[in-house]
C-alpha cells in the first residue's frame, strides 16, 4: 500500500507547542514554587508512562530517522525487523514517528504483532504514525527516553541523525556503567554507520573505553543475523518465554489502558 494510498490508515497529529516551557525549565534557578510544580508534573508524566505502558510485553525498541520515505531502502528493511521481531514475540516500541519509526511499527502490525509508540511534543507539528496499537504522548525527552529503555531486551539502531545517535548512546552508557542488563544492541547498514566503528575502535586504542563494552554492539546488514543475535541474547540469555500479560485491577483504572491515548 502507498503512501498515497486512499485505504491507508490516516496518521494522527500532535498540534504545534505554544510555550516552551521546557527552555524556561532549563534556563536556571526559578522561584522554589515553581521547581517544586516542575517536578510534580515530571513526576506525573512518568507515572502515565508506567501506566500506559504496563502491560505492553517485552519490548524491542527500534531507533531512526523520521526522514526516510517508504521507497527508502532503509524503509523496508525496518518494516522487515518490525515483522521479524513481531514474530519472534516481541512488541514492538518506536518513537511513534514516520520514515523508520513508521515502518517498525507498520511491520509488527502486518505480522499480526503488538506496536507502541512514545511521542515527543516539539515545537513544531509532530505526526503519530498511524500503525501504533497504543502510543503515549511526553513533553520531556528523558521521560520519554525513559520509557523507550525500560521495557526492551534488545535495540535495534537503524540509520538516522542526532536523536538516533543520542539514543543508541544512552542505551550503551546504560549497559556500561550496568544501570540496565546487557542487553543486545543491533546497528543496521555497514556502510552508514562505518565511521561509528572507525570512531568506536579509536576511543579502545585511546584507552577510553574497553574492548568488552563492544562486545554485545552487532554491525549488520542483515535482518536473519539480527535476530538470531536477539534470539541468542536477548530470548535464550534472559529466559524470556510466551506467557500471558498481567491482570488489569479495575481499582486503579486499568481497564481502559488497552484503549489508544
Amino acid at each position: 500500500m502507498s503512501a498515497t494510498d486512499p485505504g491507508r490508515p490516516a496518521g494522527h497529529v500532535q498540534g504545534p507547542v505554544e510555550e516552551p516551557e521546557e527552555r524556561v525549565f532549563l534556563e536556571g534557578p526559578r522561584s522554589r514554587r515553581r521547581e517544586f510544580w516542575s517536578v510534580v508534573t515530571i513526576a506525573r508524566e512518568l507515572l502515565r508512562g508506567f501506566r500506559a505502558l504496563h502491560f505492553v510485553g517485552p519490548c524491542v525498541t527500534v531507533f531512526g530517522s523520521a526522514r526516510f520515505k517508504e521507497d527508502h531502502p532503509y524503509y523496508t528493511v525496518a518494516r522487515a525487523v518490525g515483522q521479524r521481531l513481531a514474530k519472534l514475540g516481541f512488541t514492538v516500541m518506536t518513537g511513534a514517528g514516520s520514515g523508520i519509526m513508521e515502518a517498525a511499527n507498520r511491520g509488527a502490525k502486518e505480522a499480526g504483532g503488538f506496536s507502541v509508540g512514545c511521542n515527543i511534543v516539539l515545537p513544531r507539528e509532530q505526526k503519530i504514525n498511524a500503525y501504533v496499537d497504543r502510543w503515549v504522548t511526553f513533553r520531556h525527552f528523558y521521560v520519554r527516553k525513559v520509557m523507550l529503555v525500560k521495557y526492551s531486551y534488545a535495540f535495534v539502531v537503524m540509520p538516522g541523525g542526532l536523536g538516533t545517535m543520542d539514543e543508541f548512546f544512552e542505551a550503551a552508557v546504560l549497559i556500561q556503567t550496568g544501570k540496565i542488563e546487557s542487553f543486545p544492541v543491533i546497528l543496521f547498514s555497514k556502510d552508514y554507520w562505518r565511521p561509528l566503528v572507525a570512531f568506536l575502535e579509536e576511543m579502545v586504542g585511546a584507552g577510553t573505553i574497553d574492548r568488552e563494552d563492544l562486545d554485545l554492539l552487532l554491525f549488520t546488514d542483515s535482518v536473519d543475523e539480527a535476530m538470531n543475535h536477539i534470539q541468542k541474547h536477548a530470548i535464550e540469555s534472559f529466559g524470556l518465554v510466551r506467557r500471558k500479560r498481567p491482570r488489569r485491577l479495575r481499582l486503579l483504572g486499568e481497564k481502559n489502558l488497552h484503549n489508544r491515548r
